[in-house]
């Protein structure tokens, strides 16, 4: 098997206390709070620097398989990055709404929390986790690059 995006031993709340900017550490307790409620899974580092919460297992027709964060975020200074793993063209409306952010296939990028309209983030972060958890494992394609 594949584990494209092994976890990590580190817990979540031990990589966030080892950043060095306050105002990441206090925009990333914000956002382990809201993922953490709208899981129910507490925070897992994955790979480098990634705070994920709850996890799906996904089979490629090409064989290709492995585990994956179900939502989660990247804190870094200056630039945070929160991962829809259904991608970000589902949730265009909403985004319109959201505030000061930048976007890729499944990444949203905003600077700073207090530059965008937080209970739209969560509304986003709340589809995307259900749409996902809806899939009950049967994951077979890249969902980002095939859902609108």
């Amino acid at each position: 098997m594949d584990k494209v995006t092994p976890k990590n031993n580190n817990s979540g709340e031990d990589y966030i206390a080892s950043i060095n900017d306050e105002q990441t550490v206090k925009d990333s307790l914000v956002l382990v709070e809201m993922m953490q409620r709208i899981s129910g899974h507490n925070p897992k580092k994955w790979n480098v620097g990634t705070i994920g919460f709850d996890s799906y297992h996904y089979k490629y027709d090409s064989g290709r398989e492995g585990d994956s964060l179900v939502i989660g975020f990247y804190p870094r200074k200056g630039k945070i990055t929160i991962y829809l793993m259904d991608g970000t063209a589902r949730h265009s409306e909403l985004l319109a709404q959201l505030g000061k952010h930048s976007t890729t296939g499944y990444c949203v990028y905003i600077k700073r929390l207090s530059d965008i309209n937080l209970p739209i983030l969560e509304e986003i972060v709340q589809r995307s986790h259900k749409f996902i958890k809806s899939q009950k494992g049967h994951i077979n394609r890249i969902l980002w690059q095939t859902e609108k």
